[in-house]
């Protein structure tokens, strides 16, 4: 199928300023480790949350890409993005290892997706991430906001182990935007990392609005690293703007190797290429962008 037959014209329009944004700096596509893709009954239930301007955001947020899972899927490709996860978290117990389910078979027929699978405080949940691992998940999603729990609970000790002792990542939403939570912030985060140093943790969103306080811990600790989500964007910046102070250490973080590009497609209240456009209006160099657009995101699944 034609990418013009999948896409709308819009969206064909972004597309081509997508692949000249990634073909302009050499590189074979993207790496984007924080999209979500879920049971569309659960990714429904997501959405309206967003459109009843629910708590945690406490502002509109259109959704850009309200489509079907095939179209979403067209989009992304389109763009040029050549590995993406399927981000999925539950907000209570009882539905990780559903959710893990959904998301391995999903992961074995969309193969450019990094099979992702999530996890929860309860008493088995060291039984269903051993599952998960050894059914091949590549990335675990973990959401303390939405689940309303301390990353230290003891029952996820097992499961920290475990992920650590794999190098498994763990993309964690632990900041404390876009509205606190009990266990939000960086606080809950470095006693976890206190714990296991080696759990390779990807702070996503940046850690807004805590910025300086993450990024103090992924130079503290060499498996933390941050994901772009969201950050930079206008969206972002006029709420929680990142501190220009900080420019010196993003430039350094990101051509360490500690930054990755994460979007939050297709959850977003504008077009992919803006936050694209808004890592680029950082001014930190074409070497900066392609370490956190492409390269560094391969080396931690050591993607060809």
């Amino acid at each position: 199928m034609a990418l013009g037959d999948a896409l709308d014209g819009e969206e064909v329009a972004e597309a081509a300023r997508v692949t000249e944004f990634w073909g302009r700096l050499g590189l074979p596509g993207l790496v984007d480790v924080h999209t979500h893709f879920m049971p569309e009954r659960v990714l429904s239930k997501v959405w309206d949350y967003f459109d009843s301007v629910g708590p945690l955001t406490g502002v509109k947020w259109p959704i850009v890409y309200r489509h079907d899972e095939e179209r979403r899927l067209a989009v992304l490709r389109g763009f040029g993005v050549r590995a993406f996860t399927s981000m999925l978290y539950p907000h209570k117990a009882g539905m990780a290892e559903w959710l893990n389910g959904w998301a391995a078979e999903f992961a074995a027929r969309t193969p450019d997706c990094l099979h992702t699978a999530t996890l929860f405080p309860e008493p088995d949940v060291g039984r269903y991430v051993r599952a998960a691992v050894e059914a091949g998940a590549r990335v675990f999603k973990s959401h303390v906001q939405v689940g309303a729990y301390d990353p230290n609970d003891a029952a996820l000790d097992p499961a920290w182990g475990l992920l650590a002792e794999a190098g498994i990542p763990v993309v964690m939403h632990c900041g404390s935007g876009p509205a606190p939570g009990k266990h939000t912030g960086p606080e809950p985060v470095a006693r976890l990392l206190a714990r296991h140093p080696r759990l390779p943790l990807v702070v996503a969103h940046m850690g807004m609005p805590e910025y300086t306080d993450f990024m103090d811990l992924a130079e503290r600790y060499a498996q933390v690293r941050l994901d772009t989500t969201m950050a930079f964007t206008d969206f972002s910046e006029e709420t929680v703007p990142f501190p220009r102070a900080e420019l010196g250490r993003l430039a350094d973080l990101g051509l360490g190797g500690r930054i990755l590009l994460g979007t939050d497609f297709p959850n977003i209240p504008y077009g992919y290429v803006h936050q694209l456009e808004a890592l680029a209006g950082l001014g930190l160099g074409d070497d900066w962008l392609r370490a956190v657009c492409h390269g560094n995101g391969a080396e931690l699944f050591g993607l060809e």
